[in-house]
């Protein structure tokens, strides 16, 4: 059982930049993908960045250019950079992981919210 651990979630104005951390149990140099998902409410959860094992990474277009997913292998530890917020980028942020177990890995999110 491989645990997600998010923090570095809150309340940041329009234009504002924040990072988000997660800190997993497994080994993220085992990973097949990993990497963070978001759903804001009333909506369908979204990718935002994820990176594969080969190092591919593939961000969501709203947020590309704005938003930089990276890991610390040392510390087990993805991060997502947000620069440029805006409003829509309101939403619970979650992490995700896949170690090749069958089924994904998920952390229990943290909340952004971006004030316009």
């Amino acid at each position: 059982q491989v645990q997600l651990v998010e923090s570095g979630g809150g309340l940041v104005q329009a234009g504002g930049s924040l990072s988000l951390s997660c800190t997993t149990s497994g080994r993220i140099t085992s990973i097949d993908a990993m990497g963070w998902y978001r759903q804001a409410p009333g909506k369908q959860r979204e990718s935002v960045a994820i990176l594969s094992s080969g190092g591919s990474i593939n961000y969501g277009d709203s947020v590309k250019g704005r938003f930089t997913i990276a890991t610390d292998n040392t510390k087990n530890t993805m991060y997502l950079r947000m620069n440029s917020l805006k409003h829509e980028d309101t939403a619970v942020y979650y992490c995700v992981g896949d170690w090749g177990h069958g089924h994904a890995y998920w952390g229990q999110g943290t909340q952004v919210t971006v004030s316009s």
